[in-house]
């Protein structure tokens, strides 16, 4: 029931953010309409942090209008539009919105410098919607351009860690690390720790990546977070509460925090708990995730009045992301698994996945157990192989292999 899963504005003049603005100019360059900037919930506003995304979005929106070839701008808008997707939820809105923004960049300005800018920004949100292999191509056009910088070389290491390359992306991590050690830098470090068994070291690069970060800003918070998670993969609850407890002191109602903590309280079968943190989690932000978990707990209490209809809005909500480009393959596997029932089209839709990056191993462990589930061990002995080549004493291929 881990939520998984990992940076976005426009519109104003005379009706603030109640229109969308087309950018374009004569000389036959496209046309686009710049997104608006969707109003936070007041619990994410954060006072004078959303106070500064408004005047941000809005210098910038203005600055567009004027001047269609306002390449930077357009760049520190799509960066916003990141950052929103990933505060809001809304990601539907904004990640077609940065990839719009980025693709005219890329197409229209003379300066390599922002053409590797807006290369490195759309492999990021080609990451993010999980096609991975666009991503990589992108990323390689970036790297063509430069070679010196951190940032390409993170977004290469998420490329090769997702299509399977684990050599390539270690030899990714060690080159952004000597460029820049910091928190991107140490969080890549730690998961390539974790995915190879090393959990100390992974918690070791974490709380280098922690007090490298900025206190109370999203991605130190994100930071936390995941090393949270990775207590909670190690039943380590009192330690997971305590850095999700410092997040909260410094980001209050950071939703993600919350529904880390009703997956604690899910582990302790404390499900009123649960259910209350993921209702709290769900008022802030949309995400699918929080929804998932929240039906697990109406599946396993047999709340059969209500599950169908909190099932439909979640399929909804899958429907609009993979509407908006988003690549939903393995949540639709593991909701077929864990609330259907439904192996068959859990299959299908792992395999799909399968196909794009077999080599992935979170992917092959998940054709593995879902192969034991159709009861053909033959093929999970397959799959249980090739999700053994990095973490075989990874605790989830035990208990696939004992399952054989």
């Amino acid at each position: 029931m881990k939520n998984f899963n990992i940076y976005l504005f426009v519109c104003l003049l005379f009706t603030m953010f109640a229109c969308q603005s087309e950018v374009g100019n004569v000389d036959g360059q496209e046309t686009f309409e710049i997104a608006e900037l969707l109003d936070r919930s007041e619990k994410i506003q954060l006072g004078s942090e959303w106070d500064y995304v408004q005047n941000f979005y809005q210098e910038r929106q203005l600055s567009i209008k004027k001047n269609a070839d306002a390449h930077q701008e357009m760049l520190e808008l799509a960066e916003l539009f990141i950052k929103e997707a990933r505060v809001t939820g809304e990601h539907g809105h904004y990640y077609p919105a940065a990839l719009e923004l980025t693709n005219y960049i890329i197409s229209n300005t003379k300066s390599s410098d922002l053409v590797f800018q807006a290369l490195v920004t759309k492999a990021g949100v080609q990451l993010s919607l999980h096609e991975f292999e666009e991503a990589l191509v992108t990323g390689k056009k970036a790297l063509a351009i430069n070679k010196t910088s951190a940032q390409v070389y993170g977004v290469l290491v998420d490329c090769y860690v997702e299509l399977g390359d684990y050599k390539k992306a270690v030899a990714m991590a060690d080159q952004m690390i000597s460029i820049k050690p910091d928190i991107r830098s140490y969080s890549r470090v730690s998961y390539l720790r974790e995915i190879h068994g090393d959990l100390p070291g992974a918690e070791e690069a974490l709380r280098l990546a922690v007090n490298s970060g900025f206190p109370g800003y999203e991605e130190t918070a994100w930071a936390m977070l995941t090393l949270s998670e990775l207590y909670i993969d190690q039943k380590q609850y009192d330690k997971a509460e305590n850095v999700l407890d410092q997040i909260l002191a410094t980001r209050k109602d950071y939703p993600f925090a919350i529904a880390a903590k009703a997956e604690i309280a899910y582990q302790k079968n404390e499900l009123q708990k649960a259910e209350d943190l993921l209702n709290e989690a769900i008022d802030i932000i949309p995400e699918v995730g929080f929804y998932v978990q929240l039906a697990q707990i109406y599946k396993d209490q047999n709340r059969t009045g209500e599950l169908p209809s909190l099932m439909t809005e979640i399929f909804l909500m899958l429907e609009d992301d993979v509407a908006a480009g988003h690549n939903m393959n393995l949540e639709y596997a593991q909701i077929y698994i864990d609330l259907q029932n439904d192996y068959d089209q859990a299959h299908e839709y792992a395999q799909r996945e399968w196909i794009k990056r077999p080599s992935n191993v979170d992917v092959n462990r998940l054709m593995a157990e879902i192969s034991i589930l159709k009861d053909n061990k033959e093929e999970a002995k397959k799959y249980v192989e090739l999700a053994s080549v990095i973490y075989s004493d990874n605790p989830k291929i035990k208990v696939l292999n004992s399952a054989l």
